[in-house]
C-alpha cells in the first residue's frame, strides 16, 4: 500500500508533536527531580516510619475518639521523647569518655605495663607490635610525637563519623515529625498508593501491590530496625550505668551491628571480659555481666516474633541493602537501605511469580 505525501507529512508531524511532548514532560520530571533531591532520603524515611507506626495510629486514634491529628502529635510527642533521652544520656557518656581520655592523657596518667617478651616471638606482627608497646610503656609522649599525623587522620575520621551521626539523628527526628504529619492523613494516603499503583500496573494488580510493599516496610523497619535500637537501648543503658569507657560509641555499633544482621555478643563479650578484668568478679559486676550478655542475645527473641509477623526476606538482602546504604547514603542509609531493597526483593518475586496472561494463539498450541 502506497504512502501519499500528504499522509507521510502528517505522519512525521504526528511523530514531531509526540517527540516535543515527551522532551517537555522529560525537562519537567528533571526540574521537579532537582528541586526534590535533596529532601529525598528525609520523605523516603518519613513514609516508612509512618507505615511502619500507622497501625498503632490507628488503635490510639480510635481510644482518642477518632482525632487523627491529636492521635499522630501524641505519638511524635512520646516517640521523640523516647529517642531524645537516651540519645542524650549517650552522648554525656561519649564527651565523658573523650574529656576523660583527653585529661588522662595530658596529665601524664597514662601507664601501660610492658610487653611481655613472648609477643616478640608472634609470627608477623610479633616484633613491631613489642616495639611499640615497649615504646608506649616506657616513653608514651616520643610515641604520640612519632604517630602525630596518624592519630590526627584518625582523629578527623573519627569526628566525620560523628558529624555524620549526628546529621542522621537530626533527619531521623525530622522524619519523624513529618512521619506524624503523615500519619494524620494516613487513610488519603493509602487511597492515594493505590490509586498511583493501580494506574501503573492496572486496576487487579495495584491493590495487590500496595498490600506487599506495606507489609514489607513493616517487616522490615519493624523487625531489622526496631529490633537493632531496641537492643542498642538495652545495651547502652547498661554501659552507661556501669561507667563502661565509652559507652555511648559501643552501644552506637552495637546498633550498626543489628542492622547488618551481625550478632552483638562482638561487642558486649569483650566488654564483659574487660569489666571482670578491672573490677572483679563482685555482686554488681555479675549481675552487669548476667544484663549485658542477656541484652545482647535479645534478638533471637525478638526477630521470630517481630519479623515473624511480616513476609519472608532472606538476610543476605537485609545485609546488601545496609551496607550497601551505609557506603551511598551514609547512616541514614543504613536505615533506609535494608528496607528499599526489602521492598524491591519482594516486586520482583512478585512480577516473577505473576506471568502475563496467554494469548488465543498460545492458548491453541499442543
Amino acid at each position: 500500500m502506497l504512502t501519499t505525501p500528504t499522509s507521510g507529512k502528517a505522519l512525521s508531524r504526528g511523530m514531531l508533536d509526540v517527540l516535543i511532548r515527551a522532551g517537555l514532560i522529560a525537562a519537567l520530571v528533571y526540574f521537579c527531580f532537582r528541586v526534590f533531591n535533596p529532601f529525598l532520603d528525609l520523605m523516603i524515611w518519613s513514609v516508612i516510619l509512618a507505615i511502619s507506626l500507622y497501625p498503632l495510629h490507628v488503635g490510639l486514634r480510635n481510644r482518642m475518639g477518632g482525632k487523627d491529628g491529636r492521635a499522630a502529635t501524641l505519638m511524635v510527642i512520646v516517640a521523640l521523647a523516647l529517642i531524645v533521652v537516651p540519645t542524650y544520656l549517650m552522648g554525656a557518656a561519649i564527651i565523658h569518655s573523650v574529656e576523660e581520655a583527653a585529661a588522662i592523657v595530658k596529665g601524664g596518667q597514662l601507664h601501660l605495663p610492658t610487653p611481655p617478651e613472648a609477643v616478640a616471638g608472634w609470627p608477623l606482627i610479633g616484633k613491631p607490635l613489642y616495639d611499640i608497646w615497649l615504646q608506649a610503656a616506657t616513653d608514651i609522649t616520643s610515641l604520640l610525637q612519632r604517630f602525630g599525623p596518624e592519630i590526627k587522620s584518625t582523629g578527623l575520621t573519627l569526628l566525620a563519623a560523628a558529624a555524620m551521626v549526628t546529621k542522621g539523628l537530626l533527619m531521623f527526628l525530622f522524619a519523624l515529625i513529618i512521619a506524624g504529619i503523615v500519619m494524620a492523613y494516613g487513610e488519603l494516603g493509602h487511597r492515594s498508593a493505590i490509586d498511583i499503583l493501580s494506574r501503573i500496573a492496572g486496576p487487579e494488580k495495584g491493590p495487590r501491590i500496595t498490600a506487599l510493599c506495606t507489609s514489607t516496610v513493616r517487616a522490615v523497619a519493624i523487625g531489622v530496625v526496631g529490633i537493632a535500637f531496641i537492643q542498642m537501648l538495652l545495651v547502652g543503658i547498661g554501659f552507661v550505668i556501669k561507667g563502661v569507657p565509652a559507652g555511648g560509641i559501643l552501644a552506637l555499633i552495637v546498633l550498626l551491628l543489628g542492622i547488618m544482621q551481625l550478632p552483638a555478643t562482638i561487642i558486649t563479650v569483650p566488654v564483659i571480659i574487660y569489666v571482670f578484668a578491672t573490677e572483679g568478679a563482685g555482686t554488681a559486676t555479675v549481675i552487669f555481666a548476667i544484663y549485658t550478655f542477656i541484652a545482647g542475645l535479645a534478638d533471637n527473641v525478638l526477630k521470630p516474633i517481630m519479623l515473624g509477623r511480616g513476609v519472608e526476606v532472606p538476610m543476605p538482602v537485609i545485609l546488601i541493602g545496609a551496607l550497601g546504604g551505609m557506603v551511598s547514603g551514609g547512616i541514614i542509609g543504613l536505615f533506609i537501605g535494608p528496607v528499599m531493597l526489602a521492598v524491591g526483593y519482594q516486586l520482583f518475586w512478585a512480577w516473577v511469580r505473576d506471568p502475563p496472561p496467554l494469548t488465543d494463539s498460545q492458548s491453541l498450541q499442543p
